[in-house]
């Protein structure tokens, strides 16, 4: 499992980061597959949470973090939906 975790981590970072270059016409199929793997990773660390692998403690500070960095991604999405909207 944490295994996964750290792939799912790596390989949202790497979209980040791709991302991050392109042009706004490229960006949102990335950052929405980013959005998938936010998810994913929400749904593992509520899994290992309840399987009692990761602590409240833990828990808790992960999921804060995974939940701004979500909310993030969520407004960056936003603004490159609007800047490609056809006027």
């Amino acid at each position: 499992m944490t295994i996964k975790i750290d792939s799912l981590l790596i390989d949202t970072l790497s979209l980040f980061f791709t991302a991050s270059r392109l042009n706004k016409n490229r960006k949102l199929p990335l950052l929405n597959s980013a959005s998938e793997k936010i998810d994913l990773l929400k749904f593992f660390l509520q899994f290992i949470w309840e399987l009692k692998v990761l602590d409240n403690k833990k828990y808790i500070l992960l999921s804060k973090d995974v939940i701004v960095v979500g909310k993030m991604l969520g407004n960056w999405i936003k603004s490159v939906e609007k800047q490609t909207l056809p006027k």
